[in-house]
């Protein structure tokens, strides 16, 4: 019996959904080894990864390509996704109208205000200045200075349809954008998520599409893959990933997620920064086999 492996099963998932920041990176922000390989086995077992993100598609590439294999990316919260070799399979962008209208109520959030847009040139990110932006969202801008174009006013780069609108600061002050956007009129026309880092005190809020988030689009993904939700698992920690993980058979909240993300009634596994992502797959798939 020296020779004699434990044979292989049908994994009880088909396809996991995992977030990037807070997730899948540690506090250091990278992806442990020990996460890495977790998604590596799953692959290796047939199960198909996707990552979910908030990110930008070319801000998440360098993280997906770590992987080591094929893979789609759903990013910018569900607006796009697409292929590792830049094959498109669905875009939801918000419409150029509905932008220029959210600028013109926003006007109070002007210095907070980004829009992107789904190209890989100068004018993928637009903001008309950086003096109201935190540090946090300052150097993820020094990071994207080649995509960026400063325009005044900030509505006349919608020559096309945005990706989204964001709004980033203080967590105070973006609850006060929250509020606003809550009350306006295009509310009915819009979808608006969250993220927030209390640790930096940061706080995103994305306005997309009406009905665009990251659980559409996996659902979208799961049908056109022709998987059922009770085979899909998801891992996420913010408030951006409620949808993901309503959706996801199989949800895991991250450990780090905060007390109220924390008390949905997902399980919970570890935490970013002790490798969470591989935890919750070993509750799914069991350890690695090994030899016998």
């Amino acid at each position: 019996m020296a020779d004699a492996k434990i044979p292989l099963v049908t994994p009880p998932i088909r396809l996991l959904a995992a977030d990037i920041d807070g997730t899948l990176l540690n506090p250091q922000f990278q992806i442990s080894a020990t996460d890495l390989a977790a998604l590596r086995r799953a692959h290796e077992q047939g199960v198909e990864i996707v990552l979910v993100t908030g990110r930008r598609h070319r801000f998440a590439l360098p993280i997906a390509e770590q992987l080591g294999f094929e893979l789609w990316v759903i990013s910018s919260n569900g607006a796009v996704s697409r292929s590792l070799s830049g094959e498109t399979f669905h875009r939801d962008l918000l419409p150029a109208e509905t932008c220029r209208q959210l600028c013109g109520e926003m006007r109070e959030f002007r210095g907070n205000t980004v829009l992107t847009f789904d190209t890989d040139a100068k004018g993928a990110i637009v903001l008309e200045h950086m003096q109201e932006l935190t540090a946090s969202i300052q150097r993820w801008l020094e990071k994207n200075l080649q995509y960026i174009d400063f325009v005044i006013p900030i509505e006349n780069s919608l020559t096309m349809d945005p990706v989204q609108a964001m709004f980033c600061g203080s967590i105070g002050r973006m609850h006060k954008a929250l509020a606003q956007l809550t009350s306006s009129e295009l509310r009915k026309d819009i979808t608006v998520l969250r993220t927030e880092y209390p640790l930096r005190d940061l706080s995103i809020v994305d306005v997309l599409n009406q009905g665009c988030s990251k659980g559409h689009a996996l659902e979208r993904w799961a049908n056109y893959r022709g998987i059922p939700r009770e085979q899909v698992m998801a891992i996420g920690d913010n408030y951006n990933d409620i949808e993901m993980l309503a959706f996801a058979g199989m949800p895991f909240i991250m450990g780090n997620a905060s007390e109220e993300l924390r008390g949905k009634g997902w399980a919970v596994t570890l935490s970013n920064d002790q490798n969470g992502v591989a935890a919750a797959i070993e509750q799914v798939l069991g350890r690695s086999p090994v030899e016998i």
